[in-house]
């Protein structure tokens, strides 16, 4: 049998959807769309192997309606414009339901192929599914962004995987033939990393060869790491070769960062999808260490987008080569996380009166503003007062880190507020 597990054991219907309750489950937002007959155009938007070409299929049958399917990798716009006129004619022999057109990674076409898709999406010539593992508010046209539904599909935990792997023990025509032990299944869903097409993959090439297996983590590291390329070629590694290049550029090694950049530009990787994820890291792991990080990742990222392959690449290498010689700092990134768990602890606290905006007499009566100090009327701009809301005085937010720049911070900061923050 040459058809693949994962194809194999596909689920066909809503009830056998395993994961995504908020969107399948019995009062899910898509369940209750296919009760009514309503199916508006949608993205769905998720991580790789987590069934979004699944429910795409399931939808369709469901609502018994005509199912057409492009890939943005290898469908151009006159490719485009024929399924277009082929689901115009086929509007109507379905109890006047319109076609699905499902395109998968549509993040991966152009403006112009795009644009293609409007007039049939305004029409009603087609209801547009679009599967995307990138955010579609940066990769999706604003214009067809706004005709359709973004449902965002969660990963797989480690209980939706091992229900996959049951799944396919007892139902797989081929699996359920063998005697099969799940002894340890740690290994086994690292190397997937939350994919379940890759699990199933890995999964099948363990068992193969034999009638009775007892899957442990040793036999899964043993076996994937001589068969790596089995279940690999198709790019899988996505996410694995980006989290790889990100932490080398973070762990400040440039050789490391230039040999994963050169893997991604080799596949074929978008070159936004790269400078992108260097333009967050130069905020996230950089920050305040050198401010210049994120001008030079900003423009990178602009520069990219008008140039494309194959000049691009040494615009990302030079990008790449900086960020991984600056000098590191993450206290922004844990700043906003803490001030942000501090506002779901404690909620909508007042705002301080003296801060507080005065545009009406009947404020300025209840002393909206009153006290306030304007710091340009006092010495060096700067004068002592409380910001925070009283519940929260004095609570630190912001830690500079160990860095020249935030070193200064961190004097500065001592010098003005002396022991209030204990910095």
């Amino acid at each position: 049998m040459n058809e693949p597990l994962a194809e194999r054991i596909r689920p066909k219907t809503l009830e056998d959807y395993i994961s995504q309750q908020h969107l399948v489950g019995k009062n899910g937002i898509l369940t209750n769309h296919i009760k009514q007959g309503i199916i508006p155009s949608l993205i769905l938007w998720g991580p790789p192997g987590i069934g979004k070409t699944t429910l795409a299929n399931i939808i369709a049958v469901e609502s018994n309606r005509p199912f057409y399917t492009l890939s943005a990798i290898n469908s151009g716009v006159k490719d485009i414009r024929e399924v277009i006129e082929k689901a115009k004619k086929s509007d109507g022999l379905f109890t006047q339901k319109n076609p699905i057109l499902f395109i998968d990674e549509i993040h991966r076409f152009s403006k112009s192929q795009q644009d293609s898709l409007l007039g049939a999406v305004e029409k009603g010539w087609v209801t547009l599914i679009g599967a995307t593992t990138e955010n579609p508010s940066f990769e999706v046209i604003p214009a067809l962004l706004s005709r359709c539904q973004v449902y965002i599909l969660n990963a797989f935990d480690k209980d939706d995987l091992i229900a996959l792997l049951y799944r396919a023990m007892k139902k797989d025509e081929v699996i359920s033939q063998k005697k099969i032990k799940l002894k340890e299944t740690d290994a086994l869903l690292q190397v997937s990393s939350g994919d379940a097409r890759k699990l199933l993959n890995i999964f099948e090439l363990l068992v193969a060869s034999e009638d009775k297996v007892t899957i442990t983590n040793k036999m899964v590291l043993e076996k994937v790491q001589k068969n790596t390329v089995r279940y690999d070629k198709t790019g899988e590694q996505h996410y694995d070769i980006i989290s790889a290049f990100i932490k080398s550029i973070r762990g400040s090694d440039p050789n490391a960062a230039v040999y994963y950049l050169a893997r991604m530009i080799e596949g074929g990787e978008d070159v936004k999808f790269i400078a992108r994820r260097m333009l967050i890291l130069a905020s996230e792991d950089i920050g305040n260490a050198n401010p210049t990080a994120l001008i030079l990742a900003n423009n990178t990222f602009q520069a990219v987008s008008v140039i494309g392959y194959p000049e691009a690449r040494i615009i990302l290498s030079q990008c790449a080569i900086y960020l991984a010689n600056s000098a590191k700092s993450n206290a922004s990134y844990t700043a906003i996380g803490k001030a942000q768990q501090m506002v779901r602890e404690t909620g909508d606290l007042s705002i301080p009166l003296h801060l507080r905006n005065a545009p009406t007499k009947l404020m300025k009566d209840l002393n909206y503003g009153e006290n306030y100090q304007y710091a340009h009327n006092y010495s060096n701009n700067f004068v002592t007062q409380e910001f925070l809301p009283k519940e929260i005085n004095n609570t630190v937010f912001y830690e500079p880190g160990d860095n020249p720049r935030e070193n200064q911070f961190r004097e500065l900061l001592k010098k003005r507020w002396k022991n209030k923050y204990g910095y």
